[in-house]
């Protein structure tokens, strides 16, 4: 169950906007192997003069941040990056202005179902993927 925050500058239509954050989702769940009803991603927009950007990186540059239970191999890692820039790509954007951080934190860090410890809870997938 990742916390996803998808930060960009301000300048999308609402239907840019709705797509950017359908398509990494898709590809979450698809580089993850995680059922397509584990939903927490939030879009944040910020004014131009509200973000330093990277030198080199255009108005459209999207960082993607994950939090996730850990145990994913380097090799999954690797493929959710690569489905998520694949997808973005497909709305037009250049791969260069996708950053994608991920932030692993252990299962009892996370309180879900009503506030279990996740540890304890049978999510009904596989984290170590």
């Amino acid at each position: 169950m990742p916390v996803t925050l998808v930060s960009t500058v301000k300048g999308r239509t609402n239907a840019e906007k709705r797509a950017l954050m359908e398509a990494v989702q898709q590809a979450i769940v698809t580089g993850l192997k995680l059922p397509p009803h584990d939903r927490y991603l939030r879009l944040c927009e910020h004014e131009p003069d509200e973000w330093l950007l990277p030198e080199g990186k255009s108005p459209r540059f999207t960082l993607i941040e994950i939090a996730l239970f850990e145990g994913r191999t380097p090799e999954t890692k690797g493929l959710l990056y690569a489905e998520i820039v694949r997808a973005l790509e497909g709305l037009g954007m250049d791969k260069n202005d996708v950053f994608i951080r991920l932030i692993e934190q252990p299962r009892e860090n996370f309180g879900i179902r009503g506030g279990q410890r996740a540890d304890l809870v049978q999510l009904g997938y596989e984290v170590k993927v």
